[in-house]
């Protein structure tokens, strides 16, 4: 199965060196049973056509959907364009595009970011999760999505984030807020690399220590194979 990565970000200088590209994140949290097409898309580079692949998974990114930029609407105007024959997967960025391409709101939100290890109540279970009663992924975001896109289905949730997954029904679409593709050493990497700046001490200090907790990414993982068909 080939699924179709829509990369929209990348990681920060230099930490792009020691983990590669947030789609060599995703080609090993998912591991040799699919194949691989990389698509470029803040550079234009997008599939000619939704039967280019067999899937899609949109990453996350340093932008903000509702940035303007002419790459994102056209990304957006690419998944509505699925009208729901091929499976999307978003996380992060990837989450809220989705969200608002199918008619919800997203915004920076007030509580400031969603840092380190977070834990997630299931709220609703599709038949590709498991009997969890919550999972745990480290986050790194600031957006959030503020309305779901009506008809979709919240799968999973925090105080801090009311819409931590979603489902949509009527499509084959499926997105998650925190990242699974993240290693523990990445996301502490990640939140070193803003310290001081857009994220305070205490803030850094304590989402670095929470992931040295055990987290769901390989669970989650899971979860994902059984969406995309693997």
């Amino acid at each position: 199965m080939n699924i179709g990565i829509l990369e929209t970000g990348s990681p920060p200088t230099p930490l792009d060196e020691g983990f590669g590209s947030y789609g060599d994140m995703f080609r090993r949290l998912l591991g040799p049973a699919f194949r691989f097409t990389m698509f470029d898309v803040r550079n234009g580079d997008l599939p000619p056509s939704p039967r280019t692949c067999e899937a899609y998974l949109i990453t996350g990114s340093a932008s903000g959907v509702y940035d303007g930029d002419p790459w994102i609407a056209a990304l957006e105007a690419f998944v509505r364009g699925l009208d729901g024959d091929v499976k999307i997967l978003g996380v992060c960025f990837g989450h809220q595009l989705l969200a608002q391409a199918f008619g919800g709101r997203v915004e920076k939100s007030a509580k400031g970011w969603g840092l380190g290890l977070q834990t997630y109540a299931v709220t609703n279970r599709p038949y590709w999760m498991d009997e969890v009663e919550t999972f745990s992924l480290p986050a790194s975001h600031r957006d959030q999505v503020v309305e779901p896109p009506p008809q979709s289905v919240v799968l999973a949730a925090s105080d801090f984030t009311p819409y931590a997954a979603l489902a949509y029904p009527g499509r084959l679409a499926a997105s998650f807020q925190a990242h699974p593709e993240f290693s523990p050493d990445y996301a502490a990497a990640l939140i070193e690399s803003r310290r001081g700046r857009s994220i305070d001490e205490a803030q850094a200090a304590a989402a670095t220590a929470s992931l040295a907790q055990p987290n769901d990414s390989q669970r989650v993982a899971i979860w994902l194979r059984r969406f995309l068909g693997g």
